[in-house]
């Protein structure tokens, strides 16, 4: 990554969470990345925290860099292209975290044959722990897929799939990280309902779906195998997965995924048509 110049075009969670991962890694040094955002007060944080240069200017930022990030809210997403339209290097590489905005949507408001990826990184990002799905568009070469996985593999686990499989990330890993955090919840009012206080029920609550997690992906072995483990024939724990299976805990998960996943998809339509209305710039060059 020596020769890359990553300009973040945003300066929120996402954004602060991949300077922080990069930097944490050696991946980069703060005089490659740069960031940009119309708020002030953010980009002071991300000075002060990481020394990085910062600017509220976008086309200052995308004339500096050859590796664009549009760390931006679907909703801004219409203006911000079309200054990344005027201001880009043709050579550039343009990586989207935009929720719901197609690769197709972003290439068609950019110069012709500017290469694009989309990125779908969850909130535990901002832990250096999140789940990225990677897609890349057309004209993406492999070098660009590796680099790309590289700089989200600094923030957590990154997978290369198609794009049409991104609403199902968003639908898993994306919208994933609530659904544990409520488990981690309801295991602590249940820690608390036995006795424990609320402060300790969290902490072993957490530190048990880190520690199951964490063991999973260092084994790689069945999760059905390692449940199995700790299920002592007539002990506690199968008295309790018992009353787990019966009240449906597994179809409900199951259920949730596929009803996030769908609804990403409908989101991601409504945002494929609102920028179809929308005139792009003349990108001539």
């Amino acid at each position: 990554m020596q020769n890359r110049k990553i300009g973040m075009l945003g300066a929120g969670n996402m954004a602060t969470a991949l300077v922080r991962g990069l930097l944490s890694s050696k991946s980069l040094v703060p005089d490659q990345i740069r960031s940009s955002d119309v708020r002030a007060e953010p980009l002071s944080e991300l000075e002060r925290a990481y020394g990085i240069k910062t600017t509220t200017d976008n086309r200052e930022l995308l004339a500096w860099a050859n590796v664009v990030v549009l760390a931006v809210k679907p909703q801004v997403i219409d203006r911000v292209l079309d200054e990344v339209a005027a201001g880009l290097d043709p050579d550039a590489l343009v990586i989207s975290v935009a929720a719901g905005v197609s690769i197709r949507a972003i290439e068609a408001r950019l110069p012709a044959g500017v290469r694009v990826l989309r990125a779908m990184p969850n909130t535990a990002a901002m832990a250096l722990a999140g789940a990225t799905g990677v897609a890349p568009g057309a004209r993406a070469t492999p070098a660009d897929v590796h680099f790309t996985k590289a700089l989200f593999d600094a923030i957590g686990r990154t997978v290369v799939l198609d794009e049409a499989l991104i609403d199902a990330v968003t639908g898993l890993s994306g919208s994933g990280p609530a659904y544990i955090l409520l488990i981690i919840e309801a295991l602590t009012d249940g820690g608390v309902k036995v006795g424990l206080p609320r402060e300790i029920a969290l902490l072993l609550a957490a530190q048990t779906v880190y520690g199951s997690a964490k063991l999973l992906l260092e084994t790689g072995q069945h999760p059905g195998r390692l449940k199995d483990m700790v299920t002592s024939p007539g002990g506690t724990t199968i008295a309790g997965l018992h009353v787990l299976e019966s009240r449906g805990l597994r179809g409900a998960l199951i259920d949730a995924v596929e009803v996030a996943t769908q609804r990403a998809a409908e989101l991601g339509e409504a945002m494929a048509a609102k920028l179809d209305t929308l005139k792009p710039v003349d990108v001539a060059r």
